[in-house]
């Protein structure tokens, strides 16, 4: 297994910590990791990757050992907090940038944001959110305004292996030993049979503001870098699947340098069923020319 290296930076007034791989004189990949995920996340597929590389991947607000936010988490915060972090890692130059479903999702609208910064863009199921209707918006700021009224908890478990047990309900697919080890940095013990997770259950909010496609597909229709979509034959993520066929093709339309590869045997978390092959195409995608 490649060790990795904690680093600890003020990002935006929050102690943020970012871990990573390599040496600092190498090609930079920056990695984001998805919702209720972490940096260390990554491991399994970094182990994997042929080449020498600095990866770089940060544990977004409020999730893994970063600083939690006091009022809530919203998107524009994520690219800020990207746009920090790469000036801090790579600001001369523009960057290789891949995320994971909602990593994958910042890494998308950030690109379009700031189509200079970013040299080859790698989405790993963050193909946008679910269309929803505006007249669906009313319900959704009551829903949020309720919320607000009881801070949402996480329940404790009894152990690190009831948290490993419980990734694997998620994720049949997850290995024992690949369980064991995301539960040590999924959580942690704060007294004698009581494990809690890291992330903030902030997180278990709505976001007020509905996602609108039109404003992503807006974003993506900026982008210069190549793009290339990853995806897992056996996901169920929500989201993009919920589109029709004209739909999934809008999105893709969208980016106007696009490739798109389907990992079989493989759910939505690639990144643990299928490690060795997702590495492959990541290195494949880069060292193109």
């Amino acid at each position: 297994m490649k060790t990795s290296q904690s680093h600890i930076h003020t990002i935006r007034n929050l102690r943020y910590h970012v871990r990573a791989w390599g040496d600092a004189g190498a090609p930079k990949i920056f990695l984001l990791h998805g919702w209720m995920d972490m940096s260390a996340s990554f491991q399994f597929m970094v182990d994997f990757l042929k080449r020498e590389w600095h990866v770089i991947a940060p544990d977004w607000r409020g999730f893994g050992l970063t600083e939690w936010a006091p009022d809530g988490y919203w998107f524009p915060d994520y690219y800020a907090d990207l746009d920090a972090l790469l000036d801090i890692y790579q600001p001369d130059a523009p960057v290789n940038l891949a995320g994971h479903s909602m990593g994958g999702n910042i890494a998308c609208t950030y690109a379009g944001v700031r189509p200079q910064r970013v040299a080859k863009l790698i989405s790993l199921e963050g193909f946008g959110l679910s269309r929803i209707p505006s007249d669906k918006a009313p319900a959704r700021y009551e829903q949020w305004l309720t919320q607000l009224r009881v801070p949402p908890r996480f329940r404790p478990y009894e152990s690190f292996e009831a948290v490993a047990e419980r990734l694997q309900k998620t994720n049949s697919r997850l290995q024992d030993d690949k369980a064991r080890f995301l539960a040590q940095h999924w959580a942690k013990q704060v007294a004698p049979g009581k494990v809690i997770l890291h992330s903030d259950p902030m997180h278990k909010n709505v976001n007020p503001v509905i996602s609108r496609i039109d404003e992503s597909l807006a974003c993506w229709r900026r982008i210069t870098a190549p793009t290339l979509w990853i995806a897992g034959a056996e996901s169920k993520a929500p989201g993009w699947h919920a589109d029709n066929a004209a739909q999934l093709a809008e999105r893709k339309a969208a980016f106007r340098n696009f490739r798109e590869v389907t990992l079989d045997d493989c759910g939505h978390m690639m990144h643990h069923d299928q490690p060795e092959k997702l590495a492959a195409h990541i290195e494949q995608f880069l060292v193109q020319q």
